[in-house]
């Protein structure tokens, strides 16, 4: 069984922290666990550190904000390719949906949690404050995908309303398959429940649109970067036959093997693609 160690972290410390670097500040005040591995920071707000110090407390709202971010391991280790890309993104939604921002140390906190192995970071916004996790990679190469039941709600922003997308890849896995991809209302494709979706149709590469109400993801901006896409409202008929891949910027791009129990055909420039996805 794994153990997880929180550190609640008040902002002025977190600078400190910055400064004397990671291992530095966990000799100053040791804790169990290990950073980049097992140890979850908790970046307190004022109003969260007053809390606890006994000078009242504050609400939290009901949604938060996700963010999952590669730490990429190799040579110096612990690179983060799209850490900017992923606080820019923190901002803009927080501004759209009227939350608390990102506290500025965000990314320093950040930096300081991945070690120098590959590793996923969780990072979860709430009213201001931030909570991060790590993880190992998972290791599938190819994956099995089932169209869901389940229907696509307008997802904008990557918040902590996810439960359909929780529903859909539970059925997924019941059923034997690795993922689902989501269907909206008027039956187009939409995105998977952590991937967006891409596919080829003869000489050009499509993805659905980015009006259907999907996630702007990482991942798939990139792919966007690299080649010129198409963005289409189709129905997951149209997907038979076709090359397909998903993509996220954890992973990065990922063949889909099965569509529905049938066989993908390989396409040799989803692989060329994929050579080029990371930029270190």
């Amino acid at each position: 069984m794994t153990a997880f160690v929180v550190v609640w972290v008040h902002p002025p410390i977190a600078t400190r922290m910055a400064r004397a670097g990671a291992t530095e500040w966990l000799r100053m005040a040791p804790l169990p666990g290990k950073v980049g591995h097992n140890v979850v920071f908790r970046l307190m707000t004022s109003v969260e550190a007053g809390a606890l110090a006994g000078a009242g407390g504050g609400g939290r709202i009901r949604v938060g904000l996700i963010e999952t971010i590669r730490a990429r391991g190799g040579d110096g280790g612990g690179r983060l390719p799209w850490l900017g890309r992923h606080l820019e993104r923190l901002h803009s939604s927080a501004a759209a949906l009227g939350l608390t921002p990102p506290p500025s140390e965000l990314g320093d906190l950040i930096r300081m949690s991945v070690g120098s192995r590959d590793r996923v970071v969780r990072v979860e916004l709430r009213d201001g404050s931030a909570e991060i996790a790590t993880r190992d990679i998972s290791d599938e190469r190819s994956l099995s995908v089932i169209v869901s039941h389940e229907i696509h709600q307008p997802y904008p922003h990557k918040t902590t309303r996810r439960e359909p997308f929780g529903r859909a890849l539970s059925r997924a896995r019941r059923e034997g398959a690795s993922d689902a991809i989501l269907v909206t209302a008027a039956g187009f494709v939409a995105e998977g429940t952590a991937w967006n979706l891409f596919w080829w149709d003869n000489g050009a590469l499509c993805t659905p649109a980015a009006d259907l109400g999907i996630l702007p993801g990482v991942g798939r901006h990139r792919v966007m970067e690299l080649t010129p896409v198409r963005e289409e409202q189709v129905p997951p008929a149209a997907l038979n036959g076709h090359s397909l891949f998903v993509v996220n910027s954890v992973r990065g791009i990922v063949e889909i093997a099965t569509f529905e129990g049938s066989r993908c055909r390989a396409d040799p420039r989803t692989a060329e693609l994929s050579a080029s996805f990371w930029p270190d």
